[in-house]
């Protein structure tokens, strides 16, 4: 059984926050305080909250049901919410494997509810920048199989890592675990306004006492995609990523966007 973490009620989460802005119930005053402070700096983070959400889904149902793709690893999975990965590609195919990785504990607790029925998920407790022990612990074993193809996602949570921690070198150590014809999925906050990305990543450092990365660049996802073949229609806005319907592409982010898109593990040299 995973060890119990201790809850500070008194520090937001962007686990929590997060779920705020979806219009969920998994979260406290202090969240939702720091979420009020978030729409003054940058008003559009609940339409940005739901085009995030909005492409996580699109994506996974392509990779189930055009890609084939069976074994799905979520890292930063975040709080459970309608419709998450092992929902949408277990309707494609029953048998779909999918592991959730978070270190907040509140999405611990609810994840392993949300979960004891279901033999083919599980939920690790393991900081996702850890990678040794992700890879080693028996759930991941027994539900993740390297020698075929592994859709690895990475939805709106680099940003949430310090350049210190090294996000595009996370994503590398996980590609090159991957067997060519496997999948990465990778976006996270950008903005061409030094203003919002330095206004928005000082206000989360602050409020999450320090567990924040940065508003990026473009560029910066552009680099992580280097190795990797990317997928129509590109990198892009995820709003613009295969909209289910014009309706959805209309809920537009302002000040800053999800950048990103859908990359495939090529050949070996």
């Amino acid at each position: 059984m995973a060890e119990q973490k201790h809850v500070d009620l008194s520090v937001p989460s962007a686990a929590r926050m997060y779920d705020w802005l979806l219009g969920g119930s998994n979260n406290f005053e202090v969240d939702q305080a720091a979420c009020q402070l978030l729409l003054e700096v940058a008003p559009t983070s609940r339409e940005i909250a739901l085009n995030n959400r909005w492409f996580l889904q699109r994506v996974v149902r392509v990779l189930a049901a055009e890609h084939g793709i069976r074994q799905f690893i979520d890292f930063g999975s975040g709080l459970p919410t309608q419709r998450n990965v092992h929902q949408i590609a277990q309707e494609v195919d029953p048998e779909a494997h999918v592991v959730y990785i978070d270190n907040d504990p509140v999405v611990l607790a609810l994840g392993q509810s949300l979960l004891n029925e279901n033999d083919n998920t599980a939920i690790l407790s393991v900081d996702m920048t850890d990678t040794d022990t992700i890879f080693a612990h028996r759930d991941f074993t027994r539900l993740i199989d390297f020698a075929k193809p592994v859709a690895a996602l990475f939805i709106s949570v680099l940003h949430c890592l310090p350049d210190s921690a090294g996000p595009k070198a996370l994503v590398q150590r996980v590609v090159d675990h991957l067997v060519p014809g496997s999948f990465v999925v990778v976006c996270q906050l950008v903005s061409d306004d030094p203003k919002v990305r330095d206004g928005v990543t000082e206000l989360m450092r602050v409020q999450t006492h320090g567990n924040w990365g940065r508003v990026r660049e473009k560029a910066d996802v552009e680099e992580i995609f280097a190795n990797l073949i990317v997928q129509e229609p590109g990198l892009v806005d995820v709003t613009d990523w295969r909209p289910d319907s014009e309706l959805q592409q209309r809920q537009r982010s302002i000040e800053w966007t999800e950048y990103g898109g859908l990359g495939k593990v090529p050949p070996r040299k």
